[in-house]
């Protein structure tokens, strides 16, 4: 049974600062629930609308999941969780940073994209969404349980690494025709507006995609698009691909 305040957590928990204040986040899907658990993400509950063998949850009719789904269509299962311990340790790998992404369909994707090509951390400036976001997690489809999000004054960060840094910058060099290192940091700016002018100084080399199409073309590429062509180009070049 679902209690009165069980609910209202859970329905506040939509919100940032309740998410921080109670260091808690919530999961909807079975695939994106039982990833998380295999990661060993602690549930403080589980609901769901039918029986799932593996686990305990509580079960709750549709009408009740509708009650406190953070999506718009609710899924069989949802899962509160406490907020993972992150660990960040020094790597050579790669590592992608963000300066204030916000929207929460990018960064969800650029977390699956990580995860993907087996990077374990995410840079992300303090004004980036919250990779907490129902939505965040949604578009992340599981990938958030493999994935460090560290969230950083990332003007700070810069200044303190050893890592060549790129920034992903349209006017920037060709991406082809470049060779990246793999012991470095590449920044991917805003979707509106791009890399903040105070970082700039902070970038070793800017990099662009460059357009194939004479005449009228579109006027960038969407941030998670750019991020998972930066990563293939890195990881081809270098060889470090399975």
């Amino acid at each position: 049974m679902l209690s009165n305040n069980q609910r209202k957590q859970i329905v506040l928990l939509a919100q940032k600062k309740h998410r921080e204040q109670q260091r808690l986040f919530v999961a909807e899907g079975e695939k994106i629930v039982m990833e998380l658990l295999q990661a060993g993400f602690t549930s403080t509950s589980l609901f769901s609308c039918t029986v799932f063998p593996e686990i305990d949850t509580v079960l709750i009719d549709l009408p009740t999941m509708k009650k406190i789904t953070h999506l718009k269509n609710p899924s069989p299962i949802l899962g509160v969780f406490q907020y993972p311990e992150v660990r960040i340790a020094p790597s050579e790998d790669p590592i992608i940073a963000l300066d204030s992404i916000r929207d929460p369909g990018n960064l969800g994707t650029i977390i699956r994209l990580c995860d993907w090509f087996g990077l374990s951390q995410l840079v992300c400036s303090e004004s980036t969404v919250d990779c907490f976001n129902p939505k965040v997690i949604q578009a992340s489809m599981g990938s958030i349980a493999r994935v460090n999000c560290q969230y950083v004054n990332l003007e700070s960060y810069l200044s303190q690494s050893e890592k060549k840094v790129y920034g992903a910058a349209l006017g920037g060099s060709s991406l082809y025709k470049e060779s990246l290192e793999t012991n470095s940091i590449m920044i991917f700016g805003n979707e509106s507006h791009g890399i903040s002018e105070h970082l700039f100084p902070l970038i070793d080399k800017n990099i662009a995609i460059p357009r194939f199409r004479k005449g009228s073309v579109p006027e960038s590429l969407n941030v998670a698009t750019a991020t998972s062509i930066f990563l293939s180009e890195l990881f081809r070049t270098n060889n470090t691909a399975v």
